[in-house]
Protein backbone atom coordinates (compact mmCIF):
# COMPACT_ATOMS: atom_id res chain seq x y z
CA UNK A 1 0.00 0.00 0.00
CA UNK A 2 2.76 2.44 0.97
CA UNK A 3 5.82 2.88 -1.24
CA UNK A 4 9.28 2.47 0.22
CA UNK A 5 9.92 6.20 0.49
CA UNK A 6 6.69 6.82 2.41
CA UNK A 7 7.37 3.82 4.64
CA UNK A 8 10.78 5.19 5.49
CA UNK A 9 9.35 8.60 6.41
CA UNK A 10 6.52 7.09 8.45
CA UNK A 11 8.91 4.77 10.30
CA UNK A 12 10.94 7.79 11.39
CA UNK A 13 7.79 9.47 12.73
CA UNK A 14 6.63 6.33 14.55
CA UNK A 15 9.88 6.19 16.47
CA UNK A 16 8.33 8.98 18.55
CA UNK A 17 5.64 6.58 19.83
CA UNK A 18 6.23 5.82 23.52
CA UNK A 19 3.05 3.94 24.51
CA UNK A 20 1.88 0.66 22.92
CA UNK A 21 -1.53 0.76 21.26
CA UNK A 22 -3.73 -1.29 18.93
CA UNK A 23 -5.32 -0.68 15.56
CA UNK A 24 -8.64 -2.53 15.54
CA UNK A 25 -9.95 -2.96 12.00
CA UNK A 26 -13.53 -3.69 10.91
CA UNK A 27 -13.38 -5.14 7.40
CA UNK A 28 -15.51 -7.01 4.88
CA UNK A 29 -14.73 -8.80 1.61
CA UNK A 30 -14.74 -5.66 -0.50
CA UNK A 31 -11.82 -4.19 -2.41
CA UNK A 32 -11.63 -1.11 -0.18
CA UNK A 33 -11.36 -3.34 2.91
CA UNK A 34 -8.48 -5.17 1.31
CA UNK A 35 -6.85 -1.84 0.51
CA UNK A 36 -7.25 -0.67 4.11
CA UNK A 37 -5.92 -4.01 5.38
CA UNK A 38 -2.78 -3.47 3.33
CA UNK A 39 -2.30 0.05 4.70
CA UNK A 40 -2.75 -1.01 8.32
CA UNK A 41 -0.46 -3.99 7.89
CA UNK A 42 2.24 -1.67 6.57
CA UNK A 43 1.80 0.70 9.52
CA UNK A 44 1.87 -2.06 12.16
CA UNK A 45 5.03 -3.44 10.59
CA UNK A 46 6.87 -0.17 11.13
CA UNK A 47 6.73 -0.10 14.95
CA UNK A 48 6.92 -2.77 17.64
CA UNK A 49 4.58 -0.63 19.75
CA UNK A 50 1.69 -0.95 17.28
CA UNK A 51 -0.36 -4.14 16.91
CA UNK A 52 -3.07 -4.85 14.35
CA UNK A 53 -6.29 -6.66 15.25
CA UNK A 54 -8.86 -7.68 12.64
CA UNK A 55 -11.84 -8.47 14.87
CA UNK A 56 -13.46 -5.03 14.94
CA UNK A 57 -17.25 -4.93 15.13
CA UNK A 58 -17.92 -1.46 13.75
CA UNK A 59 -20.92 -1.36 11.41
CA UNK A 60 -19.00 0.94 9.08
CA UNK A 61 -16.68 -1.15 6.93
CA UNK A 62 -13.92 -0.52 6.13
CA UNK A 63 -12.99 1.33 9.31
CA UNK A 64 -10.57 1.13 12.20
CA UNK A 65 -10.31 2.35 15.77
CA UNK A 66 -7.23 3.19 17.81
CA UNK A 67 -7.24 1.63 21.28
CA UNK A 68 -4.78 1.39 24.19
CA UNK A 69 -4.76 -1.77 26.28
CA UNK A 70 -8.12 -2.67 24.79
CA UNK A 71 -9.66 0.63 25.92
CA UNK A 72 -11.11 3.00 23.32
CA UNK A 73 -9.28 6.28 22.75
CA UNK A 74 -12.27 7.72 20.94
CA UNK A 75 -10.43 7.97 17.60
CA UNK A 76 -12.02 6.14 14.64
CA UNK A 77 -11.44 6.42 10.90
CA UNK A 78 -14.19 5.14 8.59
CA UNK A 79 -12.52 4.82 5.22
CA UNK A 80 -8.93 4.94 4.03
CA UNK A 81 -7.30 8.18 5.26
CA UNK A 82 -4.92 8.90 2.41
CA UNK A 83 -4.70 12.08 0.33
CA UNK A 84 -5.04 15.16 2.51
CA UNK A 85 -6.05 12.98 5.47
CA UNK A 86 -2.82 10.98 5.63
CA UNK A 87 -1.34 13.67 7.87
CA UNK A 88 -4.41 13.33 10.12
CA UNK A 89 -3.72 9.60 10.39
CA UNK A 90 -0.04 10.11 11.24
CA UNK A 91 -0.85 12.68 13.93
CA UNK A 92 -3.50 10.39 15.44
CA UNK A 93 -1.00 7.53 15.60
CA UNK A 94 1.57 9.74 17.32
CA UNK A 95 -0.85 11.28 19.80
CA UNK A 96 -2.46 7.97 20.77
CA UNK A 97 1.09 6.65 21.09
CA UNK A 98 1.95 9.25 23.70
CA UNK A 99 3.70 11.92 21.62
CA UNK A 100 2.73 15.36 23.02
CA UNK A 101 0.62 17.60 20.76
CA UNK A 102 1.85 21.00 19.60
CA UNK A 103 -0.75 23.04 21.44
CA UNK A 104 -0.43 25.25 24.49
CA UNK A 105 -0.97 24.06 28.05
CA UNK A 106 -3.97 26.38 28.39
CA UNK A 107 -5.68 24.77 25.39
CA UNK A 108 -4.96 21.28 26.70
CA UNK A 109 -6.55 22.14 30.05
CA UNK A 110 -9.56 23.62 28.26
CA UNK A 111 -10.03 20.37 26.32
CA UNK A 112 -9.66 18.23 29.43
CA UNK A 113 -12.24 20.37 31.20
CA UNK A 114 -15.00 19.76 28.63
CA UNK A 115 -17.99 17.82 29.97
CA UNK A 116 -19.09 14.86 27.87
CA UNK A 117 -20.32 12.79 26.35
CA UNK A 118 -19.39 14.59 23.13
CA UNK A 119 -19.54 12.23 20.15
CA UNK A 120 -18.41 13.93 16.94
CA UNK A 121 -18.71 12.62 13.39
CA UNK A 122 -17.00 14.39 10.48
CA UNK A 123 -17.69 13.69 6.81
CA UNK A 124 -14.67 14.51 4.69
CA UNK A 125 -13.37 13.97 1.17
CA UNK A 126 -9.80 12.99 0.38
CA UNK A 127 -9.40 15.99 -1.94
CA UNK A 128 -10.62 18.51 0.65
CA UNK A 129 -7.86 20.79 1.93
CA UNK A 130 -10.19 22.21 4.59
CA UNK A 131 -11.07 18.89 6.20
CA UNK A 132 -7.79 17.92 7.91
CA UNK A 133 -7.94 20.88 10.32
CA UNK A 134 -11.30 19.65 11.60
CA UNK A 135 -10.35 15.97 11.70
CA UNK A 136 -7.08 16.66 13.51
CA UNK A 137 -8.68 18.99 16.05
CA UNK A 138 -11.45 16.56 16.95
CA UNK A 139 -9.05 13.61 17.09
CA UNK A 140 -6.86 15.54 19.52
CA UNK A 141 -9.86 16.36 21.69
CA UNK A 142 -10.76 12.65 21.78
CA UNK A 143 -7.21 11.66 22.76
CA UNK A 144 -7.07 14.20 25.60
CA UNK A 145 -10.58 13.83 27.00
CA UNK A 146 -12.23 10.41 27.58
CA UNK A 147 -15.63 12.09 27.33
CA UNK A 148 -14.97 13.02 23.68
CA UNK A 149 -15.02 10.64 20.72
CA UNK A 150 -14.65 11.25 17.00
CA UNK A 151 -15.31 9.30 13.81
CA UNK A 152 -13.80 10.66 10.60
CA UNK A 153 -15.90 9.39 7.68
CA UNK A 154 -14.91 9.40 4.01
CA UNK A 155 -18.14 10.57 2.38
CA UNK A 156 -17.19 9.03 -0.96
CA UNK A 157 -17.11 5.53 0.60
CA UNK A 158 -20.27 5.85 2.66
CA UNK A 159 -22.67 7.29 0.10
CA UNK A 160 -25.75 5.86 1.83
CA UNK A 161 -25.01 7.92 4.93
CA UNK A 162 -24.26 10.97 2.83
CA UNK A 163 -27.60 10.63 1.07
CA UNK A 164 -29.53 9.91 4.27
CA UNK A 165 -28.07 12.89 6.09
CA UNK A 166 -28.07 15.00 2.92
CA UNK A 167 -24.40 15.87 3.30
CA UNK A 168 -23.53 18.07 0.32
CA UNK A 169 -20.53 19.95 1.67
CA UNK A 170 -17.41 18.91 3.54
CA UNK A 171 -16.29 18.99 6.20
CA UNK A 172 -19.73 18.41 7.73
CA UNK A 173 -19.61 17.90 11.49
CA UNK A 174 -22.21 16.23 13.68
CA UNK A 175 -22.29 16.30 17.48
CA UNK A 176 -24.26 13.63 19.30
CA UNK A 177 -26.16 12.87 16.11
CA UNK A 178 -27.15 16.47 15.34
CA UNK A 179 -25.59 18.92 12.82
CA UNK A 180 -22.85 20.92 14.55
CA UNK A 181 -21.17 22.94 11.79
CA UNK A 182 -19.82 22.91 8.23
CA UNK A 183 -16.63 24.10 6.65
CA UNK A 184 -13.11 24.66 7.90
CA UNK A 185 -12.83 25.08 11.66
CA UNK A 186 -9.72 25.41 13.78
CA UNK A 187 -9.32 23.78 17.18
CA UNK A 188 -9.90 27.18 18.77
CA UNK A 189 -13.14 27.68 16.82
CA UNK A 190 -14.47 24.26 17.82
CA UNK A 191 -13.62 24.84 21.47
CA UNK A 192 -15.21 28.29 21.37
CA UNK A 193 -18.45 26.74 20.12
CA UNK A 194 -18.45 23.85 22.60
CA UNK A 195 -17.15 25.85 25.55
CA UNK A 196 -19.59 28.74 25.45
CA UNK A 197 -17.77 30.77 28.08
CA UNK A 198 -14.45 30.75 26.21
CA UNK A 199 -15.19 33.76 23.98
CA UNK A 200 -16.21 35.90 26.94
CA UNK A 201 -13.06 34.98 28.86
CA UNK A 202 -10.87 35.74 25.84
CA UNK A 203 -12.58 39.10 25.24
CA UNK A 204 -11.86 40.11 28.82
CA UNK A 205 -8.17 39.31 28.31
CA UNK A 206 -8.00 41.39 25.13
CA UNK A 207 -9.69 44.35 26.76
CA UNK A 208 -6.89 44.46 29.34
CA UNK A 209 -4.10 44.69 26.73
CA UNK A 210 -2.08 47.86 26.44
CA UNK A 211 -2.25 49.83 23.20
CA UNK A 212 -0.13 48.57 20.30
CA UNK A 213 2.19 50.58 18.12
CA UNK A 214 0.85 48.69 15.09
CA UNK A 215 -2.29 46.57 15.10
CA UNK A 216 -2.88 44.48 11.98
CA UNK A 217 -6.51 43.53 11.43
CA UNK A 218 -6.53 40.37 9.31
CA UNK A 219 -4.22 37.36 9.13
CA UNK A 220 -3.90 36.58 5.42
CA UNK A 221 -0.75 37.06 3.32
CA UNK A 222 -0.96 40.87 3.57
CA UNK A 223 -1.52 40.79 7.31
CA UNK A 224 1.25 38.26 7.92
CA UNK A 225 3.77 40.25 5.87
CA UNK A 226 2.77 43.46 7.63
CA UNK A 227 3.25 41.82 11.03
CA UNK A 228 6.73 40.54 10.15
CA UNK A 229 7.89 43.89 8.79
CA UNK A 230 6.47 45.80 11.75
CA UNK A 231 7.90 43.42 14.35
CA UNK A 232 11.34 43.63 12.75
CA UNK A 233 11.30 47.34 13.53
CA UNK A 234 11.13 46.50 17.23
CA UNK A 235 7.73 48.08 17.80
CA UNK A 236 4.80 46.56 19.72
CA UNK A 237 2.85 44.60 17.09
CA UNK A 238 -0.44 42.71 17.25
CA UNK A 239 -2.49 40.72 14.74
CA UNK A 240 -6.22 40.29 15.27
CA UNK A 241 -7.76 37.89 12.77
CA UNK A 242 -10.93 35.91 12.31
CA UNK A 243 -8.73 33.04 11.13
CA UNK A 244 -5.02 33.20 10.44
CA UNK A 245 -4.34 32.48 6.77
CA UNK A 246 -7.53 34.03 5.47
CA UNK A 247 -8.66 33.19 1.94
CA UNK A 248 -5.42 31.26 1.33
CA UNK A 249 -6.79 28.48 3.54
CA UNK A 250 -9.45 27.85 0.89
CA UNK A 251 -7.00 27.76 -2.02
CA UNK A 252 -5.91 24.41 -3.38
CA UNK A 253 -3.04 24.66 -5.85
CA UNK A 254 -0.66 27.65 -5.80
CA UNK A 255 1.76 27.60 -8.71
CA UNK A 256 2.62 31.28 -9.19
CA UNK A 257 4.26 32.06 -5.85
CA UNK A 258 7.71 32.99 -7.08
CA UNK A 259 10.53 30.65 -5.92
CA UNK A 260 8.01 27.96 -4.90
CA UNK A 261 6.92 26.01 -7.96
CA UNK A 262 3.95 24.37 -6.25
CA UNK A 263 2.28 24.49 -2.85
CA UNK A 264 -1.19 24.35 -1.30
CA UNK A 265 -3.03 27.05 0.59
CA UNK A 266 -3.11 25.42 4.04
CA UNK A 267 0.63 24.69 3.83
CA UNK A 268 1.40 28.29 2.90
CA UNK A 269 -0.89 29.59 5.66
CA UNK A 270 0.89 27.40 8.23
CA UNK A 271 4.26 28.66 7.01
CA UNK A 272 3.07 32.27 7.27
CA UNK A 273 1.91 31.78 10.85
CA UNK A 274 5.13 30.00 11.80
CA UNK A 275 7.18 32.88 10.36
CA UNK A 276 5.14 35.50 12.23
CA UNK A 277 5.55 33.56 15.48
CA UNK A 278 9.33 33.85 15.17
CA UNK A 279 8.89 37.48 16.21
CA UNK A 280 7.28 39.07 19.26
CA UNK A 281 3.88 39.42 17.63
CA UNK A 282 0.71 39.08 19.69
CA UNK A 283 -1.59 36.88 17.55
CA UNK A 284 -5.27 37.04 18.51
CA UNK A 285 -7.47 34.61 16.60
CA UNK A 286 -11.27 34.29 16.34
CA UNK A 287 -11.62 38.07 16.31
CA UNK A 288 -14.03 39.48 13.73
CA UNK A 289 -13.86 43.27 13.48
CA UNK A 290 -17.22 45.05 13.63
CA UNK A 291 -16.41 48.72 14.21
CA UNK A 292 -13.60 51.20 13.75
CA UNK A 293 -13.29 54.22 16.04
CA UNK A 294 -10.53 56.50 14.67
CA UNK A 295 -8.38 58.56 16.99
CA UNK A 296 -10.06 61.74 18.14
CA UNK A 297 -6.93 63.82 17.67
CA UNK A 298 -3.62 63.70 15.83
CA UNK A 299 -1.28 61.22 17.48
CA UNK A 300 -4.12 59.59 19.40
CA UNK A 301 -5.05 55.93 19.56
CA UNK A 302 -7.36 54.23 17.10
CA UNK A 303 -9.79 51.61 18.42
CA UNK A 304 -11.11 48.45 16.79
CA UNK A 305 -14.12 46.71 18.29
CA UNK A 306 -14.78 43.01 17.70
CA UNK A 307 -17.80 40.74 17.55
CA UNK A 308 -16.57 38.91 20.66
CA UNK A 309 -16.99 42.06 22.73
CA UNK A 310 -13.25 42.72 22.79
CA UNK A 311 -11.73 46.09 22.00
CA UNK A 312 -8.12 46.87 21.04
CA UNK A 313 -6.32 50.19 20.69
CA UNK A 314 -3.26 51.11 18.64
CA UNK A 315 -1.28 54.14 17.52
CA UNK A 316 -1.49 52.88 13.92
CA UNK A 317 -3.66 50.33 12.16
CA UNK A 318 -3.11 48.17 9.09
CA UNK A 319 -6.42 46.92 7.69
CA UNK A 320 -5.91 43.64 5.85
CA UNK A 321 -9.28 41.91 6.16
CA UNK A 322 -9.10 40.46 2.64
CA UNK A 323 -12.00 39.29 0.54
CA UNK A 324 -14.42 36.37 0.25
CA UNK A 325 -16.10 34.47 -2.57
CA UNK A 326 -18.66 36.56 -4.40
CA UNK A 327 -22.19 35.18 -4.31
CA UNK A 328 -24.70 35.26 -7.17
CA UNK A 329 -27.35 36.89 -4.96
CA UNK A 330 -30.22 35.15 -6.73
CA UNK A 331 -33.30 33.50 -5.21
CA UNK A 332 -32.51 30.06 -3.79
CA UNK A 333 -28.75 30.55 -3.39
CA UNK A 334 -28.82 31.19 0.35
CA UNK A 335 -31.53 28.58 0.94
CA UNK A 336 -29.51 25.82 -0.75
CA UNK A 337 -26.00 26.80 0.38
CA UNK A 338 -24.27 23.55 1.39
CA UNK A 339 -27.31 21.71 0.03
CA UNK A 340 -26.05 21.69 -3.52
CA UNK A 341 -24.72 25.25 -3.80
CA UNK A 342 -20.97 25.14 -3.14
CA UNK A 343 -17.93 27.39 -3.51
CA UNK A 344 -15.06 24.88 -3.22
CA UNK A 345 -14.90 22.29 -6.03
CA UNK A 346 -11.87 20.57 -4.51
CA UNK A 347 -13.64 20.06 -1.18
CA UNK A 348 -17.15 19.16 -2.27
CA UNK A 349 -16.62 17.74 -5.77
CA UNK A 350 -16.33 14.08 -4.61
CA UNK A 351 -19.79 14.29 -3.04
CA UNK A 352 -21.24 14.78 -6.55
CA UNK A 353 -19.66 11.72 -8.13
CA UNK A 354 -21.57 10.73 -11.25
CA UNK A 355 -24.03 13.64 -10.95
CA UNK A 356 -24.79 16.68 -13.10
CA UNK A 357 -23.38 20.00 -11.90
CA UNK A 358 -22.95 23.55 -13.11
CA UNK A 359 -20.02 25.93 -12.65
CA UNK A 360 -20.89 29.62 -12.64
CA UNK A 361 -18.07 31.75 -14.01
CA UNK A 362 -15.72 31.62 -16.99
CA UNK A 363 -12.59 33.11 -15.48
CA UNK A 364 -9.56 31.06 -14.50
CA UNK A 365 -11.10 29.81 -11.27
CA UNK A 366 -14.33 28.78 -12.97
CA UNK A 367 -12.65 26.96 -15.85
CA UNK A 368 -10.19 25.24 -13.52
CA UNK A 369 -13.12 24.12 -11.37
CA UNK A 370 -14.97 22.76 -14.39
CA UNK A 371 -11.90 20.83 -15.54
CA UNK A 372 -11.38 19.30 -12.09
CA UNK A 373 -15.04 18.41 -11.67
CA UNK A 374 -15.25 16.81 -15.11
CA UNK A 375 -13.01 14.01 -13.84
CA UNK A 376 -15.37 13.27 -10.94
CA UNK A 377 -18.97 14.10 -11.80
CA UNK A 378 -21.15 12.82 -14.61
CA UNK A 379 -21.54 16.10 -16.50
CA UNK A 380 -20.49 19.75 -16.12
CA UNK A 381 -22.20 22.80 -17.58
CA UNK A 382 -20.16 26.00 -17.39
CA UNK A 383 -22.24 29.18 -17.46
CA UNK A 384 -20.57 32.53 -18.23
CA UNK A 385 -22.33 35.91 -18.13
CA UNK A 386 -20.20 37.45 -20.90
CA UNK A 387 -20.12 36.36 -24.54
CA UNK A 388 -16.68 34.82 -24.12
CA UNK A 389 -14.72 33.19 -21.34
CA UNK A 390 -12.01 35.22 -19.61
CA UNK A 391 -9.81 32.29 -18.62
CA UNK A 392 -6.32 31.71 -20.01
CA UNK A 393 -6.29 30.21 -23.49
CA UNK A 394 -4.59 27.01 -22.34
CA UNK A 395 -7.35 26.39 -19.80
CA UNK A 396 -10.10 27.06 -22.35
CA UNK A 397 -8.50 24.62 -24.78
CA UNK A 398 -8.37 21.90 -22.11
CA UNK A 399 -11.97 22.52 -21.08
CA UNK A 400 -13.28 22.32 -24.65
CA UNK A 401 -11.50 19.00 -25.16
CA UNK A 402 -13.49 17.28 -22.40
CA UNK A 403 -16.40 15.12 -23.60
CA UNK A 404 -18.67 15.65 -20.57
CA UNK A 405 -18.61 19.45 -20.52
CA UNK A 406 -21.05 21.96 -22.06
CA UNK A 407 -20.34 25.70 -22.20
CA UNK A 408 -23.11 28.30 -22.18
CA UNK A 409 -22.02 31.90 -22.88
CA UNK A 410 -23.96 35.12 -22.58
CA UNK A 411 -26.20 33.73 -19.84
CA UNK A 412 -27.38 35.25 -16.57
CA UNK A 413 -28.30 32.87 -13.75
CA UNK A 414 -31.60 34.04 -12.27
CA UNK A 415 -32.58 31.37 -9.73
CA UNK A 416 -31.37 28.27 -7.91
CA UNK A 417 -34.06 25.62 -7.96
CA UNK A 418 -34.61 22.92 -5.35
CA UNK A 419 -37.11 20.55 -3.78
CA UNK A 420 -36.97 22.13 -0.34
CA UNK A 421 -34.05 20.05 0.86
CA UNK A 422 -31.50 20.13 -1.95
CA UNK A 423 -30.70 21.64 -5.34
CA UNK A 424 -32.37 20.09 -8.39
CA UNK A 425 -31.58 22.71 -11.03
CA UNK A 426 -31.12 26.34 -11.97
CA UNK A 427 -32.81 28.91 -14.16
CA UNK A 428 -30.91 31.24 -16.48
CA UNK A 429 -31.67 33.91 -19.07
CA UNK A 430 -30.05 34.01 -22.50
CA UNK A 431 -28.99 37.64 -22.56
CA UNK A 432 -29.18 38.04 -26.35
CA UNK A 433 -32.69 36.67 -26.80
CA UNK A 434 -34.17 37.10 -23.33
CA UNK A 435 -35.23 33.44 -23.40
CA UNK A 436 -35.58 31.77 -20.00
CA UNK A 437 -34.17 28.25 -19.74
CA UNK A 438 -33.77 25.66 -17.01
CA UNK A 439 -31.16 23.01 -16.31
CA UNK A 440 -31.68 19.89 -14.23
CA UNK A 441 -28.73 19.61 -11.85
CA UNK A 442 -27.68 18.24 -8.48
CA UNK A 443 -24.94 20.76 -7.75
CA UNK A 444 -23.89 24.35 -8.50
CA UNK A 445 -20.33 25.61 -7.95
CA UNK A 446 -20.07 29.40 -7.83
CA UNK A 447 -16.76 30.88 -9.07
CA UNK A 448 -17.40 34.55 -9.89
CA UNK A 449 -14.72 36.49 -8.07
CA UNK A 450 -14.29 38.19 -4.72
CA UNK A 451 -15.98 40.74 -2.45
CA UNK A 452 -13.88 42.90 -0.07
CA UNK A 453 -14.55 42.42 3.65
CA UNK A 454 -15.29 46.06 4.43
CA UNK A 455 -18.88 46.03 5.69
CA UNK A 456 -17.58 46.88 9.15
CA UNK A 457 -16.01 50.09 7.81
CA UNK A 458 -19.15 51.57 6.29
CA UNK A 459 -19.99 54.78 8.12
CA UNK A 460 -16.37 55.26 9.20
CA UNK A 461 -14.09 58.00 7.80
CA UNK A 462 -12.07 55.40 5.86
CA UNK A 463 -12.85 56.11 2.21
CA UNK A 464 -14.12 53.19 0.12
CA UNK A 465 -14.42 52.79 -3.65
CA UNK A 466 -17.68 52.06 -5.44
CA UNK A 467 -16.76 48.37 -5.22
CA UNK A 468 -16.36 48.64 -1.46
CA UNK A 469 -12.55 48.45 -1.52
CA UNK A 470 -10.39 50.60 0.76
CA UNK A 471 -8.80 53.40 -1.27
CA UNK A 472 -5.04 53.57 -0.67
CA UNK A 473 -2.14 55.52 -2.11
CA UNK A 474 1.29 54.26 -3.15
CA UNK A 475 2.33 53.99 0.51
CA UNK A 476 -0.72 52.04 1.66
CA UNK A 477 -2.14 55.13 3.34
CA UNK A 478 -5.92 55.48 3.68
CA UNK A 479 -7.96 58.65 4.01
CA UNK A 480 -7.41 58.59 7.80
CA UNK A 481 -3.94 59.52 9.14
CA UNK A 482 -2.34 56.59 10.95
CA UNK A 483 -4.58 54.01 9.29
CA UNK A 484 -3.12 51.93 6.47
CA UNK A 485 -4.51 49.07 4.39
CA UNK A 486 -3.14 46.24 2.27
CA UNK A 487 -4.10 43.21 0.21
CA UNK A 488 -7.32 42.13 -1.48
CA UNK A 489 -9.40 44.50 0.64
CA UNK A 490 -7.88 47.52 -1.14
CA UNK A 491 -8.09 49.13 -4.58
CA UNK A 492 -4.69 47.72 -5.53
CA UNK A 493 -5.23 45.84 -8.81
CA UNK A 494 -4.59 42.14 -9.39
CA UNK A 495 -5.63 40.12 -6.36
CA UNK A 496 -2.64 37.82 -5.99
CA UNK A 497 -0.93 36.35 -2.93
CA UNK A 498 2.49 37.69 -3.84
CA UNK A 499 1.09 41.18 -4.46
CA UNK A 500 -0.75 41.13 -1.13
CA UNK A 501 2.48 40.26 0.66
CA UNK A 502 4.29 43.17 -0.97
CA UNK A 503 1.46 45.54 -0.11
CA UNK A 504 1.42 44.33 3.50
CA UNK A 505 5.15 44.93 3.80
CA UNK A 506 4.75 48.40 2.29
CA UNK A 507 1.91 49.28 4.65
CA UNK A 508 4.02 48.25 7.66
CA UNK A 509 6.87 50.45 6.50
CA UNK A 510 4.38 53.26 6.00
CA UNK A 511 3.02 52.77 9.51
CA UNK A 512 6.54 52.81 10.98
CA UNK A 513 7.37 55.99 9.07
CA UNK A 514 4.17 57.56 10.42
CA UNK A 515 5.12 56.63 13.99
CA UNK A 516 8.60 58.14 13.85
CA UNK A 517 7.30 61.36 12.28
CA UNK A 518 4.36 61.80 14.65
Amino acid sequence: MLDDNLKSQLKAYLEKVTQPFEIVASLDDGAKSQELHGLLTDIAGLSDKISLELDGQDARRPSFALTRGGEATGVVFAGIPMGHEFTSLVLALLQVGGHPPKVGAEVIEQIKGLEGPLHFETYYSLSCQNCPDVVQALNLMAVLNPGVSHVAIDGALFQDEVEERQVMSVPSIYLNGEPFDQGRMSLEQILAKVDTGAAKREAAKLNDKAAFDVLVVGGGPAGAAAAVYAARKGIRTGVAAERFGGQVLDTMAIENFISVSHTEGPKLAAALEEHVKEYEVDIMNLQRAVKLVPAGEAGGEHEVQFESGASLKSKTLILATGARWREMNVPGEAEYRNKGVAYCPHCDGPLFKGKRVAVIGGGNSGVEAAIDLAGIVGHVTLIEFMDEMRADAVLQKKLKSLPNVDIILGARTTEVNGDGTRVNGLTFEERASGEIRKLDLEGIFVQIGLVPNTEWLKGSPVELSERGEIITDAHGTTSVPGIFAAGDVTTVPYKQIIIAMGEGSKAALGAFDHLIRS
